[in-house]
């Protein structure tokens, strides 16, 4: 279901000399805005020159520049059209319907716009960041609208939560819905758009555990001064995080582990991308690592997948910024280890399918998938949104969690 990138049409008249004529397209603009999308998906915002998107355009970059002035023109451009086409779906929802109805309305819209823009729902996800200052509030603003008309509806289904439990469930909804732009599995848009539709409306239908009473932030890990290699992994995580990888230098890296010079990073790492493919190795290592010993110390699959689920909420919450980075910084691995981290995500996606379908026999094998990532997504969400709140105390999370996997 990727957005496809198009290449420019030519079209031509012969006059009365016979002399051929290039014609200009009407849709250039929207030829370039698909196109754009998915260079910026495929190797995000830094990844991606001007040269690139007008080769895949077969233009030249001058007639490009007569589009747009820069790149940051074009990816400012994409993401707001994006954050505006998820307004405008909540708001299509008929006034004059039931709360439940308008309900399902917004979540099929909200469906659809992020299938029709995947590429660019990706980059919404993870890079808006990159955006100026005047942008990003514009985009989160139309985040907030989107939520916010979530609630109101949410309110009148379940009016005993709280507002930030109302904001619990839209923030959840919108994490399964966006999940898909985190991956390249396929289904039928209307068989995608059915499955987690239905999954949005299961977080809605039981009673939430109890908030957290205490809290449940995690207690930083001392790292000895002598473990630099783990200690380097850590401060680059941290930095990748708030920055951007792009914009993290192995100067900067050294600098936050107290080392005096860069050259001393060497010693450790081959460099900046060394360090990014050792801390995506963890992270994949953690989620693959912990399927054997569930299945191996448990009766059965639903057993199984509550120790799963109890664990990938507890890494994800101990480790957000590790959770994001994985994500947020993935096109940014060299190459031969971008296999291999595939690999291990595949199987492991798998392994969390297979229990799923032996909970849910109805389930084919693409459908479990699918709500596998959209539950792995929605804890990030989660864990990105509300951090140590007791509102989204692992308890509930992982309440959440089972939800969208078994209904």
């Amino acid at each position: 279901m990727n957005v496809g990138g198009s290449r420019g049409a030519r079209g031509s008249m012969v006059g009365v000399t016979g002399e051929s004529v290039r014609r200009r397209p009407k849709n250039r603009r929207a030829q370039i805005a698909a196109t754009s999308a998915v260079a910026f998906g495929a190797a995000g915002y830094h990844g991606v020159s001007m040269e690139d998107i007008a080769s895949g355009l077969g233009i030249s970059s001058a007639a490009l520049y007569r589009h747009y002035p820069s790149k940051y023109a074009l990816f400012r451009e994409e993401l707001l059209r994006v954050g505006q086409s998820f307004t405008t779906a909540i708001a299509a929802a008929d006034e004059g319907e039931s709360s439940a109805e308008r309900l399902r309305h917004m979540l099929t819209g909200l469906l659809g716009s992020t299938v029709a823009n995947r590429a660019t729902v990706a980059l919404v996800r993870w890079e808006g960041r990159y955006l100026e200052p005047a942008d990003r509030l514009v985009l989160d603003q139309q985040r907030a609208s989107v939520l916010g008309a979530l609630d109101e509806q949410l309110a009148v289904l379940r009016p005993e939560l709280s507002a930030a439990e109302l904001r619990l469930l839209s923030t959840g909804m919108l994490g399964v819905i966006t999940s898909i732009a985190d991956h390249h599995a396929a289904l039928p848009a209307r068989t995608m758009t059915t499955l987690l539709g239905t999954a949005c409306l299961s977080l809605t239908e039981s009673e939430l555990p109890p908030a957290a009473t205490i809290s449940e932030q995690s207690t930083p890990v001392e790292i000895p001064d002598s473990f630099k290699h783990e200690l380097l992994l850590r401060k680059a995580v941290e930095l990748f995080h708030e920055h951007g990888y792009p914009n993290v230098s192995v100067e900067d890296i050294a600098s936050a582990a107290g080392l005096s010079a860069a050259s001393a990073v060497y010693r450790f790492y081959r460099g900046k991308s060394d360090l990014l493919a050792a801390a995506f190795r963890r992270a994949a290592d953690r989620v693959s690592g912990a399927i054997g010993p569930a299945v191996a110390g448990t009766p059965d699959s639903a057993a199984a997948l509550d120790m799963l689920i109890g664990q990938f909420v507890a890494d994800t919450f101990d480790e957000r910024a590790l959770a994001v980075v994985y994500y947020a910084e993935f096109g940014h691995v060299p190459a031969e280890e971008r296999a291999v981290l595939r690999n291990i995500q595949r199987l492991s996606v798998q392994e969390w399918a297979r229990l799923t379908r032996e909970v849910r026999p109805e389930l084919s094998a693409a459908e479990a998938r699918f709500l596998v990532h959209a539950a792995f997504a929605m804890v990030i969400d989660l864990g990105q949104a509300f951090g140590d709140d007791p509102i989204a105390c692992r308890a509930r999370v992982g309440f959440l969690m089972r939800r969208v996997l078994l209904g």
